[in-house]
């Protein structure tokens, strides 16, 4: 029998809570809900995360007492609720009704008064209840994050804020070595589907409305990929010649991988590399429907080892591990799991990479480096610590027509209806060996 699609939502909200990422918690829910419902059980997962600051302060003010550490999925059946009444078509009573009758299936018995009596004063009190909130509960973010965007991007806080909490647009990657843009579009329209080019990437298409990959034209013969726009602007910024041998040190899922062989087949070699050996096996799986060839390779980018030779590499990209506050709209669970002091964690994590990386370069090498951060502290801060230690490196300068010059690098910001959040900076080994 089919679990009830709010009580499984309320489970994988719960988990998130408890302190396990979305990617973990929603797979495991999925095939529990009746085929039908699963993009139901998506959006409400989805939804609420995004929303989860605000939710969750409206509930401190609906609640009597704090509930239990153990009843972390009433906490999500909960915030779910209130997600449907705040911020879904779902009729309110309908909203209250469904969510009420799910705490059967979570077989907490005890928690259905309150439950309905939570839900119906909000509903009673709610035109009270939000404007006493506080200016970051308010905008759906953890205070520490809503204080950082502010004070280092003052004048696109706002703009920020308003795409982490909107769902993102679906973005494909056309390959350019199959089939061109402006064909592609073509046959979108011919199928109805409504679309539009991107502005920074010659690949990049936006559909108007989100669609699974099956309905896309070309999608299982490597036609098209989907992949975010600023995603799309690390292959053309590494500039990978013919002849050359390129790392991507941190692969997994492989899309940048993926495009950096469309965009030179004639590469002599590409090593896609990650730490996760699970996680490569998605990268397996794109160049294979892309019909394209890489070395993958299981290792740890900040110490990778006798494996990979000194000086063995043209080219390397770095798509560092980050705080992921670039694609907050993407990964919602990041303001519910991410704390301030990860920020300094990773930073020193991003700056060991760069440090285990240098020595596979080439001199006259070049080497990208990429997050999916908004903040200073793991982007031109890094970047400058780096160049600092390491006086074989040098900036090269990123003069281009998109995003803010931050630092030696360019910061790209998320667009409600454009691209992630993403930083690039681009580096050459000086000297001889």
């Amino acid at each position: 029998m089919a679990l009830d699609t709010r009580a499984a939502a309320a489970r994988v909200i719960g988990d998130v809570l408890a302190g396990r990422s979305l990617n973990q918690a929603l797979p495991e829910q999925l095939p529990q809900v009746a085929e039908r419902d699963r993009g139901l059980l998506q959006q409400l997962c989805y939804g609420t995360l995004r929303q989860q600051p605000k939710l969750q302060a409206l509930l401190g003010q609906l609640l009597s007492k704090p509930l239990k550490s153990k009843d972390s999925d009433i906490q999500g059946l909960l915030l779910c609720g209130l997600y449907q009444l705040e911020s879904t078509r779902i009729p309110d009573h309908a909203a209250v009704a469904a969510t009420v009758g799910a705490v059967a299936a979570l077989k907490k018995p005890w928690a259905r008064g309150m439950t309905n009596a939570v839900l119906r004063r909000f509903l009673r009190e709610r035109d009270t209840l939000t404007p006493g909130l506080a200016a970051a509960a308010a905008a759906s973010h953890p205070e520490w994050l809503y204080r950082a965007l502010y004070k280092q991007w003052p004048d696109d806080a706002e703009q920020i804020i308003e795409a982490n909490n909107l769902q993102p647009p679906m973005t494909l990657r056309v390959n350019a070595g199959r089939v061109s843009r402006r064909d592609y579009l073509a046959q979108l329209a011919a199928q109805g589907i409504e679309a539009s080019p991107g502005q920074l990437s010659e690949q990049a298409i936006y559909l108007a409305t989100p669609r699974d990959v099956s309905q896309l034209p070309g999608f299982s013969q490597g036609d098209v990929s989907v992949q975010d726009e600023a995603a799309q602007m690390a292959a053309p910024l590494l500039q990978a010649a013919a002849g050359e041998r390129v790392l991507d040190a941190c692969a997994a899922p492989g899309g940048k991988a993926c495009h950096l062989l469309e965009l030179q087949p004639g590469l002599a070699e590409l090593v896609a590399m990650d730490v996760d050996e699970a996680r490569l096996l998605k990268v397996s799986e794109n160049l294979l429907r892309l019909g394209l060839q890489a070395t993958l390779r299981v290792g740890d980018a900040s110490h990778p080892g006798d494996a990979l030779a000194p000086a063995s590499f043209d080219r390397i990209l770095v798509d560092a591990p980050c705080s992921a506050t670039g694609v907050i709209r993407r990964h919602p669970d990041v303001k519910v799991l991410r704390r301030p002091e990860d920020i300094g964690e990773m930073a020193e994590m991003q700056l060991r990479i760069l440090r285990g990386l240098w020595p596979l370069l080439k001199p006259s090498g070049v080497l990208l480096y990429a997050t999916c951060s908004v903040l200073a502290e793991e982007n031109q801060d890094v970047v400058a610590r780096f160049l600092e230690s390491e006086p074989g490196a040098a900036a090269v300068s990123l003069t281009r027509p998109w995003g803010r010059a931050a630092g030696c690098g360019r910061q790209l910001l998320p667009s409600s209806q454009g691209a992630d959040g993403l930083f690039y900076a681009l580096l050459c080994k000086t000297g001889s060996l």
